[in-house]
């Protein structure tokens, strides 16, 4: 089966997005699935998130400039069957270099080529930037889903607005036709507000089944495993948002069409 990519984004900082990616990577992984985590935004959150170190010329900065191959830039984590391609600062020149270069928008797409055709993993997923911009168009224009987490709040549905315009505006376009709205899902629940229990059912009126039935909950352990360097189901395996990444992981798979692989 071909290896999948999906971005996962939300141009709307602060809503869970790199913890989301972080979490479902590491779960997805321990479930038996080669996983990429490839870290396109210039913060690199989800490469600390894992445990590894911000490294001058580590990212695909340069291979998505068109020097050297995508693949060397892979790194290993401290978890079985999850690599990641890191990011870093410098990752914020590649938005204005990008913009001059020739097929802009497909750079991040051509230079996966090699490592989707290797079938080295079961899929890829690419951390955006919380942004709309050339990095962040390069991942939907390589990706075949889009993976929007929503925070539990009033503005929630601004946030995915403009995210579903551009993915329409890619595949009206011919940019990629492929590409399709794979699922969001609702981060920093609250069940005892009424908040959190109204936001997730407006969303569920405007979306219906794109929205993932697992609701991830607002806990301080998620907050404080990425100091640690670690996914939450590693920093605290008994909390209620391991439970819940390890049940939007099997909805993810299933949606892809994966299932679950054995663990090895």
């Amino acid at each position: 089966m071909p290896t999948k990519v999906i971005a996962v984004a939300n141009q709307k900082g602060g809503v869970g997005k790199t913890t989301t990616a972080v979490n479902l990577a590491a779960c997805i992984a321990a479930v038996g699935r080669r996983v990429l985590l490839f870290d396109l935004d210039p913060q690199a959150n989800a490469t600390s998130g894992l445990g590894l170190e911000k490294t001058e010329g580590a990212s695909a900065y340069r291979p998505l400039l068109g020097e050297g191959p995508l693949a060397d830039k892979i790194k290993p984590t401290a978890y079985e069957r999850l690599e990641i391609i890191p990011g870093e600062v410098d990752m914020c020149g590649a938005d204005i270099e990008l913009a001059r270069s020739e097929r802009h928008l497909q750079r991040a797409s051509e230079a996966l080529v090699p490592i989707l055709e290797s079938q080295r993993f079961d899929l890829v997923l690419v951390d955006c930037p919380p942004s709309l911009g050339i990095l962040t168009l390069n991942a939907f224009t390589a990706a075949d889903g889009l993976l929007v987490p929503l925070q539990c709040e009033y503005y929630a549905l601004e946030g995915i607005s403009m995210v579903t315009r551009i993915l329409r505006q890619l595949r009206e376009n011919g940019v990629n036709a492929r590409l399709e709205l794979l699922g969001i899902v609702m981060t920093m629940y609250d069940g005892r507000t009424k908040l959190s229990q109204q936001v997730v059912s407006e969303v569920r009126e405007h979306f219906g089944e794109k929205v993932f039935e697992t609701l991830i909950p607002r806990t301080t352990k998620v907050a404080e495993a990425p100091s640690f360097g670690q996914p939450i189901m590693y920093y605290d395996p008994y909390s209620p948002a391991t439970a819940a990444y390890e049940l939007l992981a099997a909805e993810v798979l299933k949606r892809l069409g994966l299932g679950q692989a054995p663990a090895q």
